[in-house]
């Protein structure tokens, strides 16, 4: 077996290992429990501690069941969010930064790290367009959900007559790529531009050639980091963004294949809405492909994504393998 082989072996044999963890975990908290089941009947505050942990184990159970739903096989790792704003200016620009927030928030909830990698700021507010790392277990597995356009439809803050606007963004889901085993690529591959920051950030970032232009020159990807001071910062973040985006094309390569022999159609790009939060005239938060809703807007945009990501994850179980 050559070493790219056996690092992917070793990878996978890691993962099984947590896997086995995780059921060997839950299997020592059921034998607890019964253990201590006889004295609960003579013990009132055991009974309510017994019940709280079987609501636990429970719900453990539930979370689990969900991992039936990581069957690709790059689910287990760490994420990249590429938020672009749509047309609309400013209303999309300050769109784009609240889902930014919304993810930040969701990523602190579930434990996970969040780094945002890359920015380009609005004219006026918000952002053009994102990118964000989320590094733990199984967040591509989770956040593959949120791959499509996001529709926001709202009373407009920056419109003097409050008239009712709606927005788009697009958000791309990457699993982070390993770059010895997963892209590596070519020097004769690679196109690099480097050039003056646009963005805000005070007269050192003006005044030097810090922003780094990465062009692939097989398949024509284009990636721009200017976020750092540092050319080598911008550049190692620029290979780690475009080393996704070629993963995230070869999966989308064999997507389309699988939809090929099952006669499906997949939508992509700017034609997949897949979700509307809606906060005038009413409030509702509402998937497309699940038809899972909740009139909680303030929650959602705070990060409480959950119950979206966990009626997604059941409707595709199986639908990988």
């Amino acid at each position: 077996m050559d070493q790219s082989g056996a690092q992917s072996a070793m990878r996978q044999l890691a993962e099984q290992k947590k896997v086995v963890e995780r059921w060997r975990g839950l299997e020592k908290k059921v034998a607890d429990i019964t253990e201590a089941l006889p004295l609960a009947e003579e013990d009132t505050s055991i009974q309510e501690e017994i019940e709280s942990e079987v609501a636990a184990v429970v719900a453990r159970l539930d979370e689990m069941e969900l991992e039936m739903a990581f069957s690709g096989e790059y689910d287990a790792r760490s994420a990249i969010l590429a938020l672009h704003a749509g047309a609309g200016g400013t209303e999309s620009q300050d769109w784009a930064e609240m889902l930014v927030r919304m993810y930040l928030r969701w990523a602190e909830r579930r434990g996970y790290k969040a780094e945002i990698l890359d920015t380009s700021p609005g004219e006026e507010a918000g952002i053009k367009s994102a990118t964000v790392a989320v590094s733990g277990d199984y967040a591509y597995g989770y956040l593959k959900s949120e791959h499509g356009v996001h529709r926001l439809v709202r009373l407009s803050p920056f419109d003097a007559d409050h008239a009712r606007h709606t927005s788009f963004v697009l958000i791309e889901v990457m699993p982070e790529a390993e770059a010895d085993f997963d892209a590596e690529i070519a020097p004769d591959d690679l196109k690099i531009d480097v050039f003056r920051s646009s963005g805000p950030g005070g007269q050192h970032m003006q005044k030097t050639s810090t922003a780094v232009r990465l062009t692939h020159l097989p398949t024509g990807l284009v990636v721009t980091c200017q976020s750092e001071r540092s050319q080598h910062q911008n550049k190692d973040i620029a290979l780690k963004i475009l080393q996704a985006r070629l993963l995230k094309l070869e999966l989308a390569k064999k997507a389309e294949e699988r939809a090929r022999l099952k006669g499906k159609r997949i939508a992509a790009g700017w034609g997949s809405q897949i979700r509307s939060y809606v906060l005038h005239p009413y409030k509702m938060v509402k998937d497309h492909r699940t038809g899972y809703q909740t009139s909680d807007t303030e929650a959602v945009l705070n990060g409480d994504l959950d119950g979206f990501i966990t009626a997604y994850l059941r409707s595709i179980i199986g639908e990988e393998e």
